[in-house]
Protein backbone atom coordinates (compact mmCIF):
# COMPACT_ATOMS: atom_id res chain seq x y z
CA UNK A 1 0.00 0.00 0.00
CA UNK A 2 2.88 2.33 0.84
CA UNK A 3 4.41 1.76 -2.62
CA UNK A 4 1.12 2.65 -4.32
CA UNK A 5 0.92 5.93 -2.41
CA UNK A 6 4.50 6.83 -3.33
CA UNK A 7 3.87 6.03 -7.02
CA UNK A 8 0.63 8.02 -6.97
CA UNK A 9 2.39 10.99 -5.36
CA UNK A 10 5.16 10.87 -8.00
CA UNK A 11 2.61 10.73 -10.83
CA UNK A 12 0.77 13.76 -9.45
CA UNK A 13 3.97 15.76 -8.91
CA UNK A 14 5.37 15.01 -12.35
CA UNK A 15 2.09 15.74 -14.11
CA UNK A 16 2.12 19.36 -12.93
CA UNK A 17 3.23 21.52 -15.80
CA UNK A 18 5.04 24.80 -15.83
CA UNK A 19 2.72 27.61 -16.96
CA UNK A 20 5.53 30.17 -17.29
CA UNK A 21 5.33 29.96 -21.09
CA UNK A 22 1.68 31.06 -21.01
CA UNK A 23 2.08 33.94 -18.54
CA UNK A 24 2.28 37.43 -20.00
CA UNK A 25 2.72 39.79 -17.11
CA UNK A 26 2.92 42.96 -19.18
CA UNK A 27 6.52 43.74 -18.28
CA UNK A 28 7.67 45.03 -21.66
CA UNK A 29 7.45 48.68 -20.62
CA UNK A 30 9.93 50.21 -18.19
CA UNK A 31 8.79 51.91 -15.00
CA UNK A 32 10.05 55.36 -15.91
CA UNK A 33 9.28 58.61 -14.14
CA UNK A 34 6.47 60.65 -15.70
CA UNK A 35 6.06 64.27 -14.66
CA UNK A 36 4.47 66.74 -17.07
CA UNK A 37 2.43 69.90 -16.65
CA UNK A 38 0.29 70.85 -19.65
CA UNK A 39 -1.11 74.39 -19.75
CA UNK A 40 -4.42 74.14 -21.61
CA UNK A 41 -4.13 77.84 -22.57
CA UNK A 42 -1.13 77.07 -24.79
CA UNK A 43 -1.86 76.32 -28.47
CA UNK A 44 -0.18 72.89 -28.47
CA UNK A 45 -2.56 71.67 -25.74
CA UNK A 46 -5.70 73.68 -26.58
CA UNK A 47 -7.21 70.66 -28.40
CA UNK A 48 -7.66 69.08 -24.96
CA UNK A 49 -10.42 71.59 -24.20
CA UNK A 50 -12.77 69.42 -26.30
CA UNK A 51 -14.08 65.91 -25.55
CA UNK A 52 -12.40 62.93 -27.27
CA UNK A 53 -9.43 65.00 -28.45
CA UNK A 54 -5.92 63.77 -27.71
CA UNK A 55 -2.41 65.20 -27.84
CA UNK A 56 0.97 63.52 -27.94
CA UNK A 57 3.54 64.68 -25.39
CA UNK A 58 7.11 63.62 -26.24
CA UNK A 59 9.92 62.90 -23.77
CA UNK A 60 7.69 61.31 -21.15
CA UNK A 61 7.10 57.63 -20.37
CA UNK A 62 8.66 54.98 -22.59
CA UNK A 63 7.93 56.64 -25.95
CA UNK A 64 6.01 59.76 -24.98
CA UNK A 65 2.44 59.88 -23.70
CA UNK A 66 -1.02 60.48 -25.12
CA UNK A 67 -3.37 62.64 -23.08
CA UNK A 68 -7.09 62.41 -23.90
CA UNK A 69 -10.10 64.47 -22.81
CA UNK A 70 -12.79 61.89 -22.01
CA UNK A 71 -15.43 64.53 -21.18
CA UNK A 72 -16.73 66.42 -18.13
CA UNK A 73 -13.26 67.77 -17.22
CA UNK A 74 -11.89 64.21 -17.00
CA UNK A 75 -8.63 63.29 -18.67
CA UNK A 76 -6.61 60.12 -19.11
CA UNK A 77 -2.94 59.69 -20.02
CA UNK A 78 -1.38 56.61 -21.63
CA UNK A 79 2.14 55.53 -22.52
CA UNK A 80 2.73 55.83 -26.26
CA UNK A 81 4.55 52.49 -26.51
CA UNK A 82 2.64 49.29 -27.28
CA UNK A 83 2.53 47.28 -24.03
CA UNK A 84 2.36 44.00 -25.97
CA UNK A 85 5.78 44.53 -27.62
CA UNK A 86 9.27 45.04 -26.31
CA UNK A 87 10.15 48.68 -27.09
CA UNK A 88 11.59 48.89 -30.60
CA UNK A 89 11.35 50.96 -33.75
CA UNK A 90 7.81 49.87 -34.60
CA UNK A 91 6.20 49.80 -31.12
CA UNK A 92 5.45 53.55 -31.04
CA UNK A 93 1.68 54.07 -31.20
CA UNK A 94 0.35 56.47 -33.84
CA UNK A 95 -2.74 58.60 -33.17
CA UNK A 96 -5.81 57.92 -35.34
CA UNK A 97 -8.90 59.70 -33.96
CA UNK A 98 -9.82 58.17 -30.60
CA UNK A 99 -7.47 55.24 -31.05
CA UNK A 100 -3.76 54.57 -31.40
CA UNK A 101 -2.21 52.00 -33.73
CA UNK A 102 1.05 50.10 -33.32
CA UNK A 103 3.50 50.38 -36.21
CA UNK A 104 4.52 46.71 -35.95
CA UNK A 105 3.15 44.15 -38.47
CA UNK A 106 0.34 43.04 -36.10
CA UNK A 107 -0.98 46.65 -36.00
CA UNK A 108 -2.45 46.42 -32.48
CA UNK A 109 -5.12 49.08 -31.92
CA UNK A 110 -6.11 50.62 -28.58
CA UNK A 111 -8.98 52.86 -27.47
CA UNK A 112 -7.76 56.12 -25.89
CA UNK A 113 -10.94 56.41 -23.82
CA UNK A 114 -10.54 53.05 -22.07
CA UNK A 115 -6.98 51.87 -22.78
CA UNK A 116 -8.26 48.50 -24.01
CA UNK A 117 -7.46 46.87 -27.33
CA UNK A 118 -9.83 47.02 -30.29
CA UNK A 119 -10.58 43.77 -32.09
CA UNK A 120 -8.88 40.68 -30.73
CA UNK A 121 -8.27 40.52 -27.00
CA UNK A 122 -4.65 41.26 -26.07
CA UNK A 123 -2.93 40.35 -22.79
CA UNK A 124 -2.07 43.96 -21.90
CA UNK A 125 -3.97 47.22 -22.12
CA UNK A 126 -2.26 50.60 -22.37
CA UNK A 127 -0.19 51.74 -19.38
CA UNK A 128 -2.05 54.57 -17.70
CA UNK A 129 -0.67 57.55 -15.79
CA UNK A 130 -2.43 59.76 -13.25
CA UNK A 131 -3.90 63.07 -14.52
CA UNK A 132 -4.96 65.91 -12.22
CA UNK A 133 -6.68 69.08 -13.39
CA UNK A 134 -5.50 72.15 -11.46
CA UNK A 135 -6.97 75.36 -12.85
CA UNK A 136 -5.96 75.43 -16.51
CA UNK A 137 -3.11 72.95 -16.00
CA UNK A 138 -3.11 69.19 -16.39
CA UNK A 139 -0.54 67.47 -14.20
CA UNK A 140 0.45 64.03 -15.48
CA UNK A 141 2.46 61.77 -13.18
CA UNK A 142 2.94 58.24 -11.97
Amino acid sequence: MKNILIILALVILTSCKNDDDNVNNCNFLLNVNVSATLNLNLPEYSQLMFSTNSVYVPNQGNAGIYVTNIGNDNFRAWDASDPNHAPNGCSLLALDGIKVICGCPDENEYDLLTGQAFGEELPCGLREYRVTLSGSNLIVSN
